[in-house]
Order: C-alpha cells, then structure tokens, then sequence
C-alpha cells in the first residue's frame, strides 16, 4: 500500500510511506476516548466513528486495541462493502517486525481456523436454503392461526385458554430462533434483506427492537462470557457466575443476595421473570430513550395485532393478563435453552485468547436430533455458531465434524452433552458458584 500511484497529468509519484506500529503501542489505545484496533495488519483509529458502527459502539470497541480480524469476518458477511467505510479510518500497518497476534495469542491455532473456514465458503456452507427458513416462518403463522381459532372455537374457557398460551408461547420461542438468524445476516446474500425481515420477525411477531437485540447480542458474540463485556453474564448482582466472580465478592464480602441459595432462588426470579419483566422493560426504554421509532412502530404494530385479536375475547384487563402468561412461558423456554450452553462454562475477565479457543472456552453442543434442533433454533449448536455466526444454522451439522478435527488436533476440549443432562448442568454450575461464593466470604 506504501507503493506510488498515478497523480496529477499521468506522472507517478511515490506515496508517502504508512505509518508502522507497534502491538505495545496499539494497546495503548483502548480507552472509551482513544480507540485502535487491528484487522489484517491494517491499523485502525474508530475512536469518532464507533458511534456510528451499525452493531453498536461498544461491540467494536470490546476490541480497542487488539486483533480483531477474526471477529471482523465472523460478523460481516459483504467484505467488500464494509471495507469501503473502513478505509478512511485507516491509520497505518504493524511494523514488520511484529506478529500478526496480540497477547501472545496462539498462531497456529488462527492459521489452522482461517483455513477451517476457507474450507467452510468452499463447501457453500455459508448458502442458505431459503426454503428451509420459509418453512419456519409458515409454521410460525400457522402457529399464530391455531391458537386464534382455537378461541374462536371453543371459547375462553380455562382449558382453550391455557392451550392457547402455550400455542403462542411456542410460536413465541420459535420466532425467537428465526430473528436470530436474520439478525445475524445468515439467510440472504444482502444485508438490507436481512435487516428488514429482521424487523418484521422480531417487531411485528414478537413486540421487540431488532436494534437493541443486535447492540446485545453481538456483544455476547464478540466476547463470549467476559464479565464487563458480555451483557449476558451481567446479572446485576442477582447471580455470581463462574469461579473468579463468586471468589471476588466474598473477598469483598459482598451479599446482595444469599448466593449460596442462587441454585435455588433460579427458579422464582430466573426463568420467570426475564423476559415478561427484564427484558420488556428494557426494550420499551431502549426504543424511547434512543429515539429509535422505526423499531417502536414495528413492536406496536405486535401489540395492536395482539391486542385487537384478544380484547373481544377477555377485555382489556383479560388480554394483559394473557399477553403476560404467554411472556411467562416463553421465558422458560428461553433461559433454559440459551443458558446451557454458556453458564456452564467459563466465565472470566479477558483472557485474550485466539477467536477459536475463547469461542470453545464459553461454549458447548447438545447432541443433534430433530427435536433438539427445532427446540432450541439449532443452538444446540452452540459452538458452530459462535465460530461462524453469519453460517446458516441448517449447515452447522456439516461443519462440525471439521471443527471437532481442529479441536483434536490442539488439544481443546469439544463439549456435547445430552438435553437432559445440559439443563441440570446450569443448576449444577449456580450451585458450585454459590458454595465458592460462601466459602470466600466466610474464610478469606
């Protein structure tokens, strides 16, 4: 890039040399003021423009001043278009002299994952069958129709009511998964269609913001089970999590709760309370406060479809109380599912490893079978899909044997488990969080 090029009338000057860095030097810059990352040994100042980063400033910004080429093309499914806004915020290149990895990170491991995933584009296993997910949209709709005529029908009795709840609140979870995957650009070539089918699931199915879930969750991709970045191991104080959490606060003597209980009290404020209460007040402030109206309209239009579906059959008051039940079913379902393949593992503060090995340190697998996939989206999956985020979930059967290999081959533990046996881990793991928790605060 340091080379010359044709200027003024035909005459070829030399450019003026890049500035080279060093990783020190670039490590210095990972303040919420002063931000520079790496891609491709491409040095890049995103300090004034990750206000602007479509993911969300802090998703970028978890990656000041380090390596971020693999996270790069694990979101970004267009290279080429991105690359376009990248180049003015280019400032440099690493000295020669420096690696291509930060922190001592291991270059083998990243040499052999680009190679997996070179193998992965060649496969066509980043294609998506776009009959596979209309046929998750119909069954959906469908879904949405059953339980209308179930009330039409038979009336709003406890019986019809009680299964009609549960008709919605699988129609629920199972828009949940489809938005996943739209908000991952993970069914259509161009990203503007992924966006706006996006929209449409999670707003008008669901009553959600596809821009608060994305600001979220790509942050839990981007730094899986990382405390202080990861928003999903944020508990507020409520659980302690892993083995360094639980240690710290009874060091510091902190009780906000009796965490020892935590495996216990899981079952009142955990799964019940999350998305009827955490999560919807969240995504109503989120909209209001960031003025994000296009996501407001898309979630009221849920909410007026809801409402004047059900207002005829129960009253106001009735359709409210409705509304929450279905909320309160499918939070199990949610928590549940999205809770066994991460609070199992790892839980830390950074410990700057490869992309693929603090992918396989946060997450594991539950073993395939029909039910399994369409129960939980394909997640359980888990590991393939946080190693190729913008992959199709349909292919992620295929690409696990490759990804078994590389785990083999250096020594990283691959975990899969039984359904049964992953959801009894997560009370299994609260459980010995909370003894560390105690021990600490009464010993040490």
């Amino acid at each position: 890039m340091g080379k010359g090029g044709n200027q003024g009338e035909g005459a070829t000057e030399r450019e003026a040399p890049m500035p080279t860095f060093s990783w020190e030097e670039v490590q210095k810059h990972n303040l919420r003021t002063d931000k520079w990352l790496v891609i491709d040994r491409k040095v890049y100042d995103i300090t004034k423009w990750s206000s602007r980063h479509p993911g969300g400033h802090r998703v970028i910004g978890h990656y000041a001043g380090e390596d971020a080429t693999d996270a790069f093309r694990a979101f970004h499914r267009d290279l080429d278009f991105v690359r376009k806004f990248m180049k003015p915020l280019l400032i440099g290149e690493l000295a020669p002299e420096e690696p291509s990895q930060d922190h001592g990170k291991n270059s083998q491991i990243t040499e052999d994952f680009r190679a997996l995933r070179k193998t992965a584009e060649d496969m066509n296993l980043f294609k998506s069958n776009h009959l596979f997910f209309l046929l998750l949209l119909a069954h959906i709709i469908a879904m949405e129709s059953i339980a209308w005529f179930t009330i039409f029908y038979f009336g709003n009795g406890w019986i019809p009511t009680v299964i009609t709840a549960f008709v919605l609140a699988t129609s629920q979870a199972q828009a949940g998964w489809l938005q996943h995957d739209y908000g991952h650009l993970s069914v259509y070539k161009k990203s503007m269609w992924n966006h706006l089918v996006h929209k449409f699931i999670i707003g008008h199915l669901k009553g959600a913001s596809a821009n608060w879930w994305n600001h979220r969750h790509f942050q839990h991709h981007a730094k899986p089970n990382i405390f202080h970045k990861d928003p999903d191991v944020n508990m507020l104080h409520v659980f302690v999590l892993g083995e360094w959490q639980p240690i710290e606060y009874g060091k510091k003597k902190l009780r906000y709760l009796p965490y020892n209980h935590q495996h216990e009290y899981f079952f009142l404020i955990g799964p019940p309370l999350l998305i009827p209460v955490y999560f919807q007040y969240q995504i109503i402030m989120t909209m209001i406060t960031r003025r994000d109206w296009v996501d407001l309209a898309w979630a009221m239009s849920y909410y007026a479809r809801f409402f004047i579906t059900y207002i005829p059959f129960y009253g106001i008051v009735g359709a409210v109380l409705f509304l929450n039940f279905i909320r309160f079913l499918e939070s199990h379902w949610f928590v549940w599912v999205t809770q066994m393949n991460h609070i199992v593992m790892e839980i830390e503060c950074e410990p700057y490893r490869d992309w693929f090995s603090s992918q396989l340190a946060a997450t594991c697998n539950v073993k395939q079978s029909l039910f399994n996939d369409w129960f939980s989206g394909h997640l359980n999956f888990q590991i393939e899909h946080h190693l190729f985020p913008t992959m199709p979930r349909h292919n992620f059967h295929k690409v696990a044997p490759l990804v078994k290999s590389l785990c083999a081959k250096h020594g990283i533990k691959y975990q899969e488990k039984p359904l049964l046996r992953a959801l009894l881990d997560i009370i299994r793991s609260l459980k010995k969080s909370g003894e560390l928790w105690l021990d600490a605060y009464l010993h040490k």
